[in-house]
C-alpha cells in the first residue's frame, strides 16, 4: 500500500483506502452501472468486508476515489493472484455513471498500476465477460494498453465467455 494518503490525481479526484463509510455508496454505484449482476454486486461488497475487517488479510487492497467535493466517485479492488511471484489481479474497478467520461476509470487504473508496482508486481491481470453489456470494459481494458491474453469460451455459462486482459508494468 502506498505511504502518503490521500493521493490527488491530475484529474483532482482523491483516491484514498476504502472505508466502512463508502460501502453503501459503492453498492449503489455497482448497481447504477446496470452491468453487474446481483451476485457480483454481493461479491465485491464481501470483498470490502473482509479488506475492513480483516487487517491482517493480504489479499485485497481496496481504494475509493473522491470528487473534489468529497463525493464518492468510483473505487477499485487489486490484489497479488495467489501462487505466483508478481502477478496481480484487478478485481474490480467501477466509476458512478454520472462521473463516466471524466477521466475517473483512467485515474483509478493507472493509481492501481503504481499500487502493484510498488508491490513489486510485473503482470496485471483483468478478468471480464465477452457479453456485450461489457464491451465498454473490454474497450476500457484495451485503451489502458492491456492485451487479451486468453479467452476460455462458454466459461461463465454457454454464449459468455472469460476474457483476461494483461498488461505488463515491468520487463
Amino acid at each position: 500500500m502506498p505511504n502518503s494518503f490521500p493521493v490527488k490525481t491530475a484529474q483532482r479526484i482523491i483516491i484514498r483506502p476504502l472505508i466502512r463509510a463508502d460501502v453503501a455508496e459503492l453498492r449503489s454505484i455497482l448497481q447504477n452501472t446496470n452491468v453487474f449482476g446481483e451476485e457480483e454486486i454481493v461479491t465485491a461488497v464481501e470483498l470490502m468486508d473482509v479488506f475492513l475487517d480483516d487487517p491482517n488479510q493480504e489479499d485485497y487492497d481496496i481504494y475509493t476515489a473522491l470528487t473534489s467535493g468529497g463525493d464518492v466517485a468510483g473505487y477499485v479492488c487489486l490484489g497479488p493472484r495467489p501462487l505466483t511471484k508478481g502477478t496481480f489481479d484487478l478485481y474490480w474497478i467501477a466509476v458512478k455513471p454520472s462521473v463516466h467520461n471524466l477521466g475517473i476509470g483512467k485515474e483509478l487504473s493507472d493509481f492501481a498500476e503504481r499500487v502493484v508496482k510498488s508491490q513489486g508486481g510485473r503482470l496485471f491481470l483483468a478478468e471480464t465477460s465477452s457479453l456485450e453489456k461489457y464491451e465498454n470494459t473490454r474497450r476500457f481494458y484495451l485503451r489502458r494498453g492491456y492485451q487479451e491474453v486468453a479467452r476460455i469460451a462458454d466459461y461463465y455459462t454457454i454464449g459468455d465467455d472469460l476474457v483476461v486482459y494483461g498488461k505488463y508494468l515491468s520487463q
